[in-house]
């Protein structure tokens, strides 16, 4: 069995005073990501055509949702060109807009196809539901379900859903192979993002334990210059997201730091390389001694770390609904942010200069 776990550090240094808040790991069980007799566990898009009318089991009017399937040149007919293009460890394409304040929208391009939406933000068209919206009144709308089922020939998939992601990112299936995701932030109960994508995609992240007949997709294989390419587009994504998260919560915005980011990658790459997760490496250090070691000074310091999440994006969504990880992402007091990415792991490091 695989942990998925998600941990905050946070130190301020002043006066020659040393404190260490929540030193303990936050340890979430997440299910794993291999498949024995038909059962595959783990943590927490669509074919190349629009969505009938006819076939849409959950009403959707937003008109984010009406991008699936659209093709590239009609979305750049329409936004322009994006901030970013960054790759996804799953083959398709991430493309990036963002005012770089109040919203934000990643599309998943596949074959010069919209195949996944994820969108965050003020002014976003995603009716029957919006963001800022209570989670009893989406449910209402939009109907949560335990199991949530998915065929295609003569292979069938059921996603279980525990109690805490029913709570906190609910799947409903919008047509027969159309999915959505929503994301709660849990201390407020309100609707904080969505993703929609096509069961293809949703098969690759295996964000919820599968019950199938049939054959899992393989993920793809990776070179390590692929991985360099997904993991800083990574960290900008979740560089831009942190922003857009403090935005709604009326936080200042934070100011990107390449000495911050470095330490962090390291420190995702050095848990990666030797299979721990821990603000502290093997040899006890931690992050003061690994700021101090780049010559990074500051007011105060704070660390999140996560690992095993499918992607940036669900990773930043589980800080945001843990205590001590959500005090560090909307402390008012940080001016600075590094992320680091490694594969799957993930740490952000907040400084106050």
């Amino acid at each position: 069995m695989r942990f998925i776990r998600i941990a905050v550090l946070l130190l301020v240094i002043g006066f020659g005073v040393y404190y260490l808040l929540d030193k303990s790991d936050f340890l979430t069980e997440k299910p794993n990501e291999y498949a024995t007799g038909g059962l595959v566990q783990k943590d927490h898009k669509l074919e190349s055509k629009e969505i009938p009318e006819n076939r849409t089991a959950i009403p959707l009017e937003g008109d984010t949702y009406q991008w699936m399937n659209k093709t590239t040149n009609q979305l750049e007919d329409h936004f322009g060109e994006p901030v970013r293009k960054d790759p996804s460890a799953y083959g398709y394409e991430w493309w990036m807009y963002t005012n770089k304040q109040g919203q934000y929208i990643q599309f998943g391009i596949d074959h010069n196809k919209v195949k996944s939406v994820y969108a965050l933000g003020n002014d976003l068209s995603l009716e029957p539901a919006k963001i800022g919206q209570q989670y009893e009144a989406v449910k209402d709308q939009l109907s949560f379900e335990r199991e949530v089922t998915y065929n295609k020939e003569l292979t069938s998939y059921t996603f279980r859903l525990s109690d805490e992601e029913l709570q906190e990112r609910p799947l409903v299936k919008v047509t027969d192979d159309i999915f959505l995701q929503l994301y709660f932030d849990t201390f407020t109960r309100e609707l904080s993002a969505i993703r929609m994508l096509s069961a293809d995609v949703l098969l690759l992240h295996r964000p919820y334990e599968i019950q199938y007949r049939g054959k899992l997709t393989d993920k793809p294989e990776l070179s390590d210059e692929q991985w360099a390419r997904i993991e800083e587009g990574a960290e900008q994504q979740i560089f831009h997201i942190s922003n857009v998260l403090r935005n709604q919560h009326g936080k200042s915005d934070l100011s990107w730091d390449d000495s911050i980011s470095e330490v962090a990658y390291l420190h995702s790459k050095d848990m990666a390389k030797n299979n721990y997760f821990s603000h502290y490496g093997q040899n006890g250090v931690g992050l003061k001694e690994r700021l101090a070691a780049k010559d990074v000074f500051y007011q105060a310091a704070g660390e999140n770390i996560a690992a095993q999440y499918p992607d940036a994006l669900a990773a930043i969504h589980g800080w945001l609904n843990s205590e001590g990880h959500r005090e560090a992402l909307l402390n008012n007091d940080f001016t600075h942010l590094g992320v680091g990415v490694y594969q799957f792991y993930y740490t952000q490091n907040f400084l106050q200069k």
